[in-house]
């Protein structure tokens, strides 16, 4: 169509080579009209890259992963991969399940929020020298680079702001997940309530079934609320935890922060909207989902890495908006 060789169509298609201003308009021209798009299967077997990313997260749905989501994938197609989008949902089966589908795909690389149970699944992609990233977790003990935000001074920020502004009586809710980041989590709780000489009260923690429904949820919480009249303020592991609070709440007629004050870790857009608007411990999307990329794209070759660790943590920020009462004491 073009009267060049294949070779040539080839070098311009892929930005490679030097042929004329005119030649090369000539070219995509004739790609565009025709419709032209590369075979990615040839193209995968020919260089042995398939230029596919493969992402495993808890849930796709979740604010936090949608964030990172997206900004993982402009991060990616700047370097000319895609992103293959899947949920585990903290299942050991379904984890696994993702990980053999996305090795039929035979995607470059892996970006992985750890499930507790598949430790050996992950280490056999390490083992077959696949380039892997863990996001949000690690496994404690696996020398696997990974990216997350510094959960125990972010859950400590929140203790502090509460403790300063009068509050000592303050309530933890958490999940049952067997991750790193829920365990710092309770212990950014327990070990800063110490440093600030208040004693932990085991009563004022309560822990839910990852896999209870919204409704139980919040029916536990509301309970949890009415046994301890003495709490003054509740802080909330996940922002997911933290919405079914507000609902728990609610059904009291609880007013926030005249009754009780509240923090939640990891912002959603519920919160800013929640009049008189919920305190968070905000983590940074944006510079989670770059870490994770630049780690995986210097383990693809594409970028020199200037970090002097390939085990990453964040700071997190604390958003102060009116569910805390200042001066409350």
């Amino acid at each position: 169509m073009t009267g060049t060789s294949p070779t040539t169509v080839s070098f311009v298609l892929n930005g490679k080579g030097r042929t004329s201003d005119a030649l090369t308009k000539k070219i995509l021209a004739t790609a565009k009209k025709e419709g032209y798009q590369p075979n990615q299967i040839a193209v995968s077997l020919r260089t042995g890259q398939s230029k596919v990313i493969g992402l495993i997260v808890e849930n796709m749905g979740g604010s936090f992963f949608g964030a990172v989501s997206k900004e993982l994938e402009s991060e990616a197609k700047k370097y000319g991969y895609r992103i293959v989008y899947c949920s585990s949902e903290n299942n050991i089966r379904k984890g696994r399940e993702m990980m053999e589908m996305l090795a039929h795909q035979q995607v470059d690389g892996y970006i992985i929020t750890p499930t507790a149970g598949l430790e050996k699944d992950v280490m056999k992609l390490i083992t077959s020298k696949k380039p892997v990233v863990l996001m949000d977790s690690y496994y404690p003990g696996l020398d696997i680079p990974y990216v997350l935000v510094d959960n125990f001074n972010g859950i400590k920020q929140g203790i502090d702001y509460l403790i300063e502004a009068g509050y000592e009586n303050i309530g933890f809710v958490t999940v049952d997940l067997d991750l790193i980041q829920m365990k710092e989590r309770l212990s950014g709780y327990t070990e800063t309530l110490k440093f600030r000489n208040i004693k932990p009260d085991k009563k004022l923690v309560l822990t839910l079934q990852y896999d209870s429904t919204k409704e139980e949820m919040v029916n536990e919480i509301t309970s949890f609320i009415k046994k301890n009249k003495n709490m003054d303020a509740i802080f909330f592991a996940t922002n997911y935890l933290g919405i079914a609070g507000l609902q728990s709440l609610s059904n009291i007629r609880y007013k926030v922060p005249e009754d009780i004050a509240m923090i939640s870790f990891d912002d959603h857009e519920i919160f800013s909207l929640f009049a008189p608007g919920i305190t968070t411990i905000q983590q940074p999307t944006e510079e989670i989902a770059r870490a994770a990329m630049n780690l995986l794209l210097t383990q693809l070759g594409k970028k020199e890495s200037n970090l002097i660790t390939n085990k990453i943590q964040i700071p997190a920020n604390l958003v102060k908006r009116n569910s805390v009462k200042k001066g409350k004491g």
